[in-house]
């Protein structure tokens, strides 16, 4: 039996003498040196088996949180595996060549085979596919690939390539081959960038891990200035040294905080892990707990709220006049225009013409009012209101006036459209809300988020208009970038504050909010830099997943110092008073070990970003 006993010494405390030895050279004082002289002064007082239990259990707690701990890093290193290693570089003779992606050139034009992962980011030349882009933006549904219409402008600018043509190291292929041109190195990928900013993570202390490493530099040393006054208890009263000694060693073992050590980072670790999985990217522990004590939101409007693209959302024909006529007119003026709004027009009414608009000749922009061209031997003026009112002198009908201002008191951009002698009607323009917007801000109240708001430099009444398409709590529009920033501090003062926006124009006022986050990431270098937390895809329905689990980490987090601390408080009176020995403050302490760090991987598990009544992704 001794010789059973001395082997579990050995084997027991090998690996924490080496720990040991290291930290002492370091002049650190670990807890494993606590454990180390508890068990050396059990054996010293012949209590062998207790010693023994001590080193085998605090061994197997370490082993146990070494690979709880393991499997959330190892939920992060899965994502740097992604990336083939290989791939398969088209060459000008028409041949092909295998070769490392570190190797890869921003140039080289690259085959993507079917169901096979695509090497690097870069834009699609040849071939369309559906790409599961789901290892970058946590899409879960394959979004449709095709080749851009210009290989050179877009190798000139590739952030000007749009979402239909971008492709990113990492994602999957579906069923087509595609040829693609690299536009990132390997080391320079979204997909490396990401793991790069969620290993740094890890490292970032939260506010709770800096409140438990200032707790334990002060709760260590009077534990031990605790150990030694039960040391000498014999001396005050009636008990022989042994006894104090084992009192002594036992208190050693209560009160090492072990459990409170590694409470904090297991969950900072398991929720960074999670969001990542998810298409969510936080720098850190910091901002995982600022985001779940968020009580106000604020949005950017163009390009977070809205599809930063306006659509014809409203047609009013004036009294008389035919619908056709006004979409063949407003077809044929405006159809060679690369104007936004020109093509929205176009666009809105392309499916309406039986029969193809005829040809205007004479287009002529009349800046700042609209646009003049003559069809089929007539006049034609599309514009603003203003254009009829102050250049041309032309009294609005009353039936039109009335539509401009309906339509502008609904957040509308109005045109009006007229013929000859004749107003053909008024056309309502519009950034419309994402179809997500608007279940995405239901899911946030029901999270607990107290406000949410919009600050835009669109137009009050434009804004107006979303905000009440979406449900937003107020709308603040006409605001310049100082006057997002000013409102941002004065919302600081009801609360947390997050802000939303695309990492560009919006980059002042997500500095100045509690936490910054950026939408649509995966394409933008500027979204990754600049913000706090990133939505990876151009995807609100993400945004209540981040607070969900964001205030689940929290959660976990004071869960776990609840029982680490509770333990101790626990534990030290039981060995104080002699209700509880070695022996049972080891299996407590190493057990309520293990129990914060089991606790803490149920964040791998948090639900997805398709839960609840965000709908789909997609």
């Amino acid at each position: 039996a001794r010789g059973v006993l001395w082997a579990a010494y050995f084997f027991g405390g090998y690996y924490a003498v080496r720990e040991v030895l290291e930290a002492v050279r370091a002049k650190r004082l670990e807890i494993d040196f606590l454990m180390l002289v508890a068990a050396a002064g059990a054996g010293a007082l012949g209590e062998w088996v207790e010693g023994a239990l001590l080193l085998f259990l605090f061994s197997l707690g370490h082993a146990l949180e070494g690979y709880a701990m393991g499997r959330a890093r190892r939920a992060i290193e899965a994502l740097s595996d992604l990336a083939p290693k290989t791939a398969t570089v088209l060459e000008d003779g028409g041949g092909e060549e295998e070769v490392s992606v570190e190797e890869l050139a921003i140039g080289d034009r690259v085959l993507v085979r079917p169901n096979s992962r695509i090497p690097a980011d870069g834009f699609v030349v040849d071939g369309t596919s559906a790409v599961n882009q789901a290892p970058i933006t946590g899409e879960s549904i394959p979004v449709d690939k095709s080749p851009v219409d210009d290989v050179d402008a877009a190798l000139d600018d590739p952030s000007r390539v749009g979402d239909a043509s971008r492709v990113f190291a990492g994602t999957i292929n579906g069923a087509s081959a595609l040829e693609a041109v690299v536009t990132k190195a390997a080391s320079d990928s979204t997909l490396a960038r990401v793991v790069t900013m969620v290993r740094e993570a890890q490292t970032q202390q939260s506010p709770t891990q800096q409140f438990t490493d200032r707790f334990e530099r002060v709760f260590v040393p009077s534990v031990l200035a605790l150990v030694v006054l039960c040391l000498f208890a014999w001396v005050a009263i009636d008990e022989p040294f042994s006894a104090s000694f084992y009192r002594a060693m036992a208190v050693l073992v209560a009160a090492s905080p072990c459990a409170l050590a590694i409470a904090t980072p297991s969950a900072v670790l398991s929720g960074v892990a999670r969001a990542a999985r998810g298409g969510v990217l936080i720098k850190g522990g910091a901002h995982l707990e600022t985001l779940g004590v968020a009580t106000v939101i604020a949005f950017d409007k163009t390009g977070t709220l809205t599809r930063g693209e306006p659509r014809l959302v409203d047609v009013r024909v004036a009294a008389g006049m035919d619908r056709a006529e006004l979409a063949r007119v407003t077809v044929a003026v405006e159809r060679e225009s690369d104007h936004p709004l020109a093509r929205a027009m176009v666009e809105g009414f392309s499916e309406e013409l039986d029969q193809p608009a005829p040809e205007a000749v004479a287009v002529e922009a009349i800046t700042g009012f609209g646009v003049r061209a003559d069809v089929e031997g007539a006049e034609v003026f599309l514009g603003k209101p203003d254009l009829f009112r102050e250049r041309l002198w032309r009294p609005l009908p009353d039936d039109v006036a009335v539509a401009v201002e309906e339509l502008a008191d609904a957040g509308r951009t109005t045109v009006v459209v007229a013929i000859g002698d004749r107003f053909l009607g008024v056309l309502g323009m519009m950034d419309p809300p994402r179809d997500e917007a608007k279940a995405t801000l239901a899911r946030l109240h029901e999270l607990g988020v107290k406000r949410t708001l919009m600050l835009t430099g669109d137009h009050q009444r434009a804004a107006d208009g979303v905000a009440a398409l979406v449900g937003l709590d107020e709308a603040r529009g006409d605001l310049l970038p100082e006057d997002k920033v000013a409102a941002v501090r004065e919302l600081a003062r009801e609360g947390t504050v997050a802000m939303v926006g695309d990492g560009v124009n919006d980059a002042p006022a997500m500095a100045q909010a509690s936490v910054g986050i950026a939408m649509g990431a995966s394409g933008s270098d500027v979204a990754l830099e600049t913000a706090d937390v990133a939505l990876m895809a151009d995807d609100l329905a993400t945004l209540p997943f981040a607070v969900s689990l964001s205030r689940a980490s929290r959660r976990v987090i004071r869960q776990n110092l609840w029982a680490s601390l509770g333990m101790v408080a626990f534990l030290i009176p039981a060995t104080l008073f002699g209700f509880a020995g070695i022996g049972w403050a080891v299996l407590l302490h190493e057990g309520s070990t293990l129990v914060v760090v089991a606790n803490a991987l149920r964040l791998l598990a948090h639900a997805g970003p398709t839960s609840r009544s965000t709908g789909t992704s997609r």
